[in-house]
């Protein structure tokens, strides 16, 4: 099922639910996802995700113990009230489901919530923490060259590119310039030297008697 990408958590979170595993930075960023904890969004390239308030609750708690395992027993702690009679293994297994289907993956090939047989869950990937916004990264594109040049590189690359056509026209212009010089001077060349001579001979020829043979 994919999520809406229209707004974000459906009700507004209690912080006491948490039980002081809240992260201080407002700001999260793991793979193609970023958080923004005073505002309770989840966007995917730059895209708002819209996530239900428990299921927010769930990634939150996975993000603050990254790499650790936490438990199902804390996640029934982080969800429900200790007075809240609900089945908490099928209801963190729902949960856990949907966070899943937003960020796009499967239980056999986890990217970023690891299941840990008969213990709970785990935050395999790595988060970024930050105070200031992340700078949005370019949507990537088809590379024409090395994947380690650097936006610099590329710009001067681009620069030179119409530059290279220029010379290259210049240079084709000139070939033909100097051929077109080349032949005339040929053409002169010829015209002076030989012209001259067919002419005395189609003169002389002209002059000959035939009766004399002798010309």
């Amino acid at each position: 099922m994919t999520p809406n990408l229209s707004s974000t958590t459906d009700l507004p979170m209690d912080p006491g639910l948490f039980q002081g595993a809240s992260i201080k930075a407002r700001y999260v960023r793991f793979g193609p996802f970023c958080i923004d904890q005073q505002r309770q969004q989840v966007s995917r390239h730059g895209a708002r995700l819209r996530l239900q308030g428990k299921v927010y609750q769930v990634l939150i708690v996975l993000l603050q113990k990254q790499g650790e395992v936490v438990t199902r027993h804390e996640l029934k702690q982080a969800l429900w009230p200790a007075d809240t009679h609900v089945n908490y293994d099928a209801n963190v297994n729902t949960t856990v489901n949907k966070l899943r289907q937003a960020l796009g993956e499967s239980t056999d090939k986890p990217l970023y919530i690891e299941t840990i047989p008969r213990k709970g869950y785990s935050f395999i990937s790595t988060a970024e923490f930050s105070d200031v916004p992340f700078v949005a990264a370019s949507p990537a594109g088809p590379q024409t060259r090395g994947s380690g040049e650097s936006p610099a590189a590329s710009e001067v690359a681009a620069t030179d590119s119409p530059r290279t056509k220029r010379w290259l026209t210049v240079i084709i212009v000139g070939l033909i310039l100097a051929g077109m010089l080349l032949g005339a001077g040929v053409a002169t060349y010829w015209i002076s030297h030989f012209a001259p001579q067919l002419s005395h001979s189609a003169t002389k020829n002209t002059n000959c008697v035939p009766s004399s043979n002798a010309c």
